[in-house]
């Protein structure tokens, strides 16, 4: 059967040139004075475009992916999700160190709902409207039979937005399982965040019960 893909009219391809949300594009020159070693840029996917599992974070950390160019590299928050990864054999290695340190992600590609890193690390409803323009275009490469795993309610919220359909037919829920009709399956997990996994709201038991249920998926 033909696979549905919505909202083609308006995605767009990512380009680290973007600059569609002002408070975003002046925060990234101001960082970029501070720091000026830092990638300071819209942070771009990272894996297989081809990837059986795609992970879908939120927004780049100031000191880590906007420092390193890298999804969840740098940041607190890929620390158990490298480990994670490299468990499940979707990783060459446990820890994502810089953007050169040869770590290779085998068969998962990771990306975010927001490519810029905002302030206090709290997008706008607007800036994450603005930007699942180019969440839709890579959703559009994912087959019915992959994963998107949706790391906190705003990336699974978005991934729902990039395939136009309503937030309220599909609840976010840690470990839920959603079959998208025409696409792929859906799974969440609440965001592997230095709050989370302190406050053990994500123990790194439960990280690993949503890969195992993953695994198994992609198996079937």
């Amino acid at each position: 059967m033909q696979r549905l893909f919505y909202c083609v009219n308006v995605a767009k391809k990512f380009s680290t040139k973007c600059r569609d949300c002002d408070r975003l594009a002046t925060f990234l020159s101001e960082q970029k004075k501070k720091y000026p070693a830092y990638f300071c840029k819209p942070v771009p996917a990272f894996g297989d475009r081809d990837a059986a599992l795609t992970i879908v974070g939120l927004a780049p950390g100031l000191h880590g992916a906007n420092a390193s160019g890298r999804p969840f590299t740098g940041d607190y928050a890929g620390i158990l999700l490298y480990e994670t990864l490299y468990k499940f054999g979707f990783s060459t290695q446990p820890e994502s160190t810089s953007a050169d340190d040869n770590l290779q992600l085998n068969n998962a590609r990771i990306t975010n709902a927001v490519k810029c890193v905002p302030p206090q690390n709290k997008p706008t409803p607007a800036e994450i409207r603005t930007c699942n323009q180019y969440l839709q275009t890579e959703l559009q490469q994912v087959k019915p039979d992959q994963v998107v795993l949706a790391l906190g309610r705003i990336a699974h919220e978005a991934v729902l937005r990039g395939l136009n359909l309503r937030l309220k037919d599909y609840s976010f829920g840690h470990g839920a399982v959603h079959a998208i009709p025409e696409q792929f399956t859906l799974v969440d997990s609440y965001h592997c965040s230095r709050y989370n996994t302190q406050t053990r709201r994500l123990t790194v038991e439960q990280f690993e019960a949503v890969f195992a249920k993953i695994k198994q998926l992609l198996d079937e």
